[in-house]
């Protein structure tokens, strides 16, 4: 039997899951029996738990569906625990270093207590400083193992059930589960503190709480609201034979967390009036005899609760709430003549079939916002469409492409009106997330380097990317933002932490590598002037946080020349550097200024990249991918990256110019071992695109399709990409 069962829900959480598993496999005490509760087999969650089970026997992944709530999570985690104590850890919460081994040296000094419980560190999403709620709550216990009367106002209810450790066989012999619903720590905690006979503290950190940046769903207005309610009926009812002082502690406790609901009326959309008497009748149902209610202004609800009083309750903060929401009404204009148009522009409704989209900042008619503009005019002509562009891409926007020039008075109107706006970066700081409208984030490349908030520990990142807070809240306009493969899924949401609900639909841009024929193929080479029998290799390096302007990292004229007599290099430069001048010499031919990376990819018969997110598209086309690695140490330790590339590369590695050369020369490219690596990389990484993700994205949020009813993604051995250059001369 093992020391310790930890039982981890992870529902919503599979961008941190790994770190929680983490922070309790490498514990030095290792007599443990983990257990990540997950939505399903193939659940984000459930993949990344698999591959611990797979590389440790103490992980047992077991399955509970997200209807069951986070209670039945645990309950399903509990009935498959078979250790002596049993520990709940949030999937986005960290055991501290050395936990498990502290629990286990106080557990050997008091015995086998019923529960013991332990401080928890409560670390602030972005600012501020830690904190440790439960220390003042656990000092004034008793030294040793103590009965519970000895500690009459310490009860379970005050701290989450993650914040102590459970004897098994005491949870079992009193048949002891969570409650269904929200607040199920309120109901827990109740039957915890009427059937437990012996209790001991650690005055030390175990646990470090890291609440998300959206907040706790506990906090946040619905009519889940209500089930507080239910929770602590629960949880009185469960302690009302306790003694009298025992009991006041509950009551007390428990109505703290009822008040607190009931004076933020905000978090109630409707029902309030409902609310609050259903909490009056608890309150004078379940007060125990001799209560006292406490002073100041906590006692004056209690009493205003007890007596029934809802008018006079929520005049008490009523005026001020209003001030506060009218003072966050209140437009901060800037470029005062626009700003006060676009407020106007905003006074007016939503037009219902007008959609907005960007590309890089107004760069052009490209990537993701363009391939769904595309589709939308096939699927939905209903819908009128502009697309956003600086003033020198207007040249290069298709004819028949209604468009705006950004910070014309136009661009502006339709940013005000557009029901939905569709982007691969972000809006302009200004732009007012509209009730009613609708915000897609497509994202422009699966993440290898660290992405958000995610960059801040890294320090020329943090200074280039500027006020995380601001980026943040252009995060909480986004209501859809869309992932190419659960490695994408997981990594956005540590990077944007936000309410936005994920569509694993595919990079719409990548539609193209399915659905081009041999003669795209063949006009795209001949519109970038490659010669007619040659080898193409496209090389596209990525930026450099740590360097000025833009260097190739390779002589290209002298890899021409060592690779092979019929190689001809595409060099396309990060768009950072491009400067709508071609550098084009001899066998290189400069595509940098070429409107679309996915026409330069499609006539590429191979791709040599470093770190560019280019890796992860040019993949779909099941063509030879080379890494040139000259300095990964450098770019890991100053950019950061989700993952080693040296250890899961989409093909060969190359070092040197030298090594780079060789390669094409030998044909080592191509070879069976280079098949392998290719493979398996897209079997990780090309998991959703299959050339229907733009028709997905416009039947599920411009049609309102349900889920269900977009078409489901092609598996990956069925798919048919674009043919290479070599099949279309052949």
């Amino acid at each position: 039997m093992p020391r310790f069962s930890i039982i981890v829900p992870s529902h919503g959480v599979a961008g941190r899951l790994s770190q929680a598993l983490d922070s309790v496999l490498a514990q030095s005490f290792g007599d443990v029996e983990l257990i990540p509760v997950c939505d399903a087999p193939g659940a984000p969650a459930a993949d990344v738990a698999a591959g611990y089970a797979g590389r440790d026997s103490r992980v047992a992944p077991v399955h509970s569906p997200p209807s069951a709530g986070l209670g039945g999570a645990r309950n399903t985690g509990l009935a498959a625990a078979t250790g002596a104590y049993l520990l709940f850890l949030d999937g986005d919460d960290l055991l501290v270093p050395g936990a498990l081994a502290a629990l286990d040296a106080r557990l050997t000094e008091t015995g086998d207590v019923d529960v013991l419980f332990f401080e928890h560190e409560r670390t602030p999403w972005w600012e501020g400083e830690p904190a440790n709620p439960a220390a003042p709550l656990l000092a004034p216990a008793p030294k040793g193992a103590f009965a519970p009367a000895e500690a009459p106002r310490l009860t379970a209810v005050q701290l989450p059930a993650w914040s102590a450790a459970y004897r098994r066989e005491f949870v079992t012999d009193h048949q002891l589960r969570f409650p269904d619903g929200h607040f199920t720590d309120l109901g827990w905690g109740g039957r915890v503190t009427a059937a437990a006979g012996r209790l001991a503290v650690l005055r030390s950190v175990a646990v470090r709480h890291r609440p998300r940046r959206q907040g706790s769903r506990l906090n946040q207005p619905g009519e889940h609201q209500r089930q507080l309610l239910d929770q602590a009926e629960t949880a009185l009812t469960a302690g009302q034979e306790l003694p009298a002082e025992r009991s006041y502690a509950l009551f007390e406790q428990v109505f703290a967390a009822v008040l607190k609901t009931a004076s933020r009326p905000e978090r109630l959309p409707s029902g309030r009036r409902a609310f609050f008497r259903r909490a009056a009748r608890l309150y004078r149902r379940h007060r125990p005899a001799g209560f006292r209610t406490p002073g100041g202004s906590v006692g004056m609800q209690h009493r205003l609760l007890a007596a029934g009083a809802y008018t006079a309750f929520h005049s008490l903060r009523a005026a001020n709430r209003s001030a506060a929401r009218a003072a966050e009404r209140v437009p901060r204009p800037r470029m005062l003549r626009t700003r006060l148009r676009y407020a106007r522009a905003l006074r007016r409704p939503l037009d219902p079939n007008l959609a907005v989209y960007c590309a890089y900042w107004g760069r052009g008619y490209v990537c993701s916002p363009a391939a769904i503009h595309a589709k939308a005019r096939e699927l939905a002509p209903h819908l009128r469409s502009v697309f956003l562009v600086e003033p020198d891409a207007v040249d290069a926007v298709p004819a028949g492409v209604e468009h705006a020039v950004i910070g014309s008075r136009r661009y502006w109107d339709v940013l005000a009106r557009a029901t939905y706006l569709v982007n691969n970066a972000n809006f302009a700081e200004g732009v007012v997330k509209r009730p009613g409208s609708v915000h897609v984030q497509t994202q422009h490349g699966t993440p290898l380097k660290k992405m958000g908030v995610d960059q801040s520990t890294y320090p020329v990142v943090a200074a280039a990317t500027g006020s995380f807070a601001r980026l943040l809240g252009r995060v909480d306009r986004w209501d859809y933002n869309i992932s190419a493969n659960r490695h994408s899924t997981q990594m956005w949401e540590r990077a944007f932490p936000g309410r936005y609900e994920t569509l694993e639909y595919g990079y719409p841009r990548n539609d193209v590598y399915y659905t081009a024929t041999a003669a795209d193929v063949a006009r795209v080479r001949r519109e970038l002037g490659v010669p007619e029998g040659s080898t193409a290799v496209l090389y596209a390096p990525t930026h450099r946080d740590y360097r000025s302007g833009f260097d190739p990292g390779l002589d290209l004229e002298a890899f021409c020349a060592a690779a092979g007599e019929d190689v001809v290099v595409l060099m396309r430069a990060h768009y950072f550097y491009d400067q709508g001048r071609a550098r084009s010499t001899g066998r290189v031919i400069d595509v940098t200024g070429h409107r679309s990376s996915e026409d330069v990819c499609l006539a590429a018969d191979a791709l040599v990249t470093d770190y560019s997110s280019i890796m992860f598209d040019y993949a779909n086309l099941d063509r030879p991918i080379v890494v040139y690695a000259d300095d990964w140490e450098v770019y890991r330790e100053t950019r950061g990256v989700y993952f080693d590339l040296m250890a899961a590369p989409p093909g060969p590695v190359a070092r040197t110019p030298e090594e780079l050369a060789r390669i094409f020369r030998d044909g080592a490219h191509a070879d069976d071992a280079s098949t392998a690596l290719r493979a398996a990389f897209r079997s990780r990484f090309c998991q959703f695109d299959d050339g229907l993700a733009a028709e997905r994205v416009v039947r599920r949020v411009f049609l309102g399709e349900p889920p269900a009813g977009v078409p489901p993604v092609i598996p990956l051995a069925e798919r048919i990409p674009a043919p290479a250059a070599t099949l279309v001369r052949s």
